[in-house]
């Protein structure tokens, strides 16, 4: 399984106030209404570790975040883009480290890939949204939360302890030393714990 689909369109979607609009009309039927746009950001940048087949470096260099209730998308000023469905993300936070721009921070759920002779095992796949104005950080952030919850995991629990992250579909707290050097998505976990700037689901 493969959590991003290229796609060289943006799949269609509305506003929340022409969403009213459809709802208020009593259209035929509901299951033809575009998923709503929370969010888009101009002047985004993306990167995925590992890197994502079809899906150049140039491709990630600059384009158009849009955050949709049905899929998280990007749109290269290349032409080529890709979206994401919100099950697939098992942790988004914001990530400010020393030395380097803010971002948003994901974990992307990959499976194993098998494409037919060779099989390429990879569990997890890293992607980071880095838009050119800080600022929007936190707007994106929270239309993500926000359209993630609409697709929440069957397979977890509601009563689950909030102060954990998601490693290898288990959910685990950070609990070493000094000593002990945090991996990349430790250091995110450990920057905001404290105002809950993180979402594992």
């Amino acid at each position: 399984m493969v959590s991003a689909t290229i796609i060289t369109s943006v799949p269609l979607s509305v506003s929340p106030e022409q969403h009213r609009e459809i709802v208020g009309a009593t259209p035929g039927s509901f299951n033809d209404i575009p998923p709503v746009l929370r969010h888009r950001e101009d002047d985004v940048s993306i990167t995925f570790e590992p890197t994502l087949e079809e899906f150049t470096a140039e491709d990630g260099r600059g384009g158009t975040l849009y955050v949709i209730e049905s899929a998280l998308v990007f749109m290269s000023t290349t032409g080529r883009g890709f979206q994401v469905p919100y099950p697939a993300i098992t942790l988004h936070a914001v990530s400010r480290p020393q030395g380097s721009s803010p971002s948003i921070y994901c974990q992307l759920d990959e499976g194993t890939n098998d494409t037919g002779d060779d099989v390429e095992n990879v569990d997890m796949r890293e992607l980071t949204i880095t838009p050119k104005d800080p600022a929007s950080l936190d707007p994106i952030f929270e239309a993500l939360s926000f359209c993630a919850s609409l697709h929440p995991d069957p397979d977890i629990p509601e009563d689950e302890d909030d102060d954990a992250f998601i490693t290898d579909g288990r959910f685990e707290t950070f609990t070493g030393g000094d000593e002990e050097e945090l991996s990349e998505v430790g250091r995110v976990r450990s920057d905001f714990v404290n105002d809950h700037r993180y979402a594992p689901y």
